[in-house]
């Protein structure tokens, strides 16, 4: 019998975003026939099969002979159209354990952990029912977890489950997880990164470049809890250290300039270096419901794409 897990697979969050596709701004290579455009257009306009009309798509590929059979709306896809093949990159390094608990959060998410966690199920599960091929990279210093992308809906078991087992503990190494990702994909397609981002520069960047180098369609959920980016702790605070930092008791109100200030400047290198190297980047407060997060961003992409 086949085991299912529903801690990161939230149906009030699915519900909202049941109607939405994902779309690749760039050019995407696939192996079955789907919803986005093909690098190899012109090549062949044979008919492939139909698929269930979804707001977005082209009206005139409507197929209106199965609607008058069938009342239903199917759109036709062509062998120039092709799946989108996604990788979602998951950090469960010991940074990821901080958050303000489930108590003090909107949607019950305790930690930056649970809410990347949750964030990237529901685009696998989303993906999924579009028929794109999904997988999941979970790292710390390592890459602890690999399910390959596929198409079938059991899929999404494997890939709840694998995110289960997995528990934050280590530091972060994320370039040789880039590395990794960009030499595994033998075909060009969208990679999410889902991640607190607290990492030295250098290595993330050079591993995002190397990603977009190889024709990747790249995504930053910049996951952060509200204390990282206010920082309103009053009275002397002990600061536990993680990934092998010390802890530091102190009065943050003496920090709190300068900590914003860092905080601030780390914000804007990273928006900027992603725009210069084309790549989607949004920074996401655990406080912001994760379907409004989701349905503003596609609402985003599906613009790009369309221009």
């Amino acid at each position: 019998m086949l085991k299912t897990s529903h801690k990161h697979l939230r149906p009030e969050v699915i519900s909202r975003v049941a109607r939405l596709e994902i779309q690749a701004r760039q050019i995407v290579e696939g192996f079955l026939s789907g919803g986005h455009r093909s690098p190899y257009f012109g090549q062949s306009v044979e008919f492939v099969q139909h698929r269930e009309y979804v707001p977005g798509d082209d009206v005139r590929r409507i197929d209106w002979k199965v609607w008058s059979k069938t009342d239903k709306v199917y759109v036709k896809l062509y062998e120039e159209d092709t799946n989108l093949r996604t990788t979602l990159i998951v950090d469960l390094s010991e940074s990821m354990r901080f958050g303000s608990g489930a108590s003090r959060s909107p949607h019950g998410l305790a930690t930056k952990y649970d809410y990347a966690c949750t964030t990237a199920a529901t685009l696998a599960h989303l993906l999924l029912r579009q028929q794109d091929s999904v997988g999941l990279v979970a790292f710390d210093e390592a890459i602890r977890a690999q399910i390959p992308p596929h198409t079938k809906r059991s899929h999404l078991n494997d890939i709840l489950l694998a995110l289960e087992a997995e528990e934050p503990k280590q530091k972060t190494d994320i370039f040789d997880v880039l590395r990794h990702v960009a030499e595994a994909q033998g075909r060009r397609g969208m990679i999410v990164l889902i991640s607190d981002l607290l990492v030295p520069r250098p290595g993330l960047f050079k591993g995002l470049k190397l990603l977009r180098h190889r024709g990747h369609d790249v995504l930053v959920f910049h996951v952060l809890d509200d204390e990282e980016l206010d920082f309103n702790f009053t009275g002397t605070t002990k600061f536990e250290g993680m990934e092998e930092l010390g802890d530091v008791l102190c009065d943050p109100r003496s920090l709190r300039d300068g900590y914003l200030a860092a905080m601030h400047s780390y914000l804007d290198e990273l928006r900027r270096f992603c725009a210069q190297q084309t790549i989607d980047y949004r920074t996401i407060r655990t406080s912001e419901h994760i379907d409004a997060v989701l349905l503003a961003y596609m609402h985003h992409r599906i613009g790009m794409v369309r221009h």
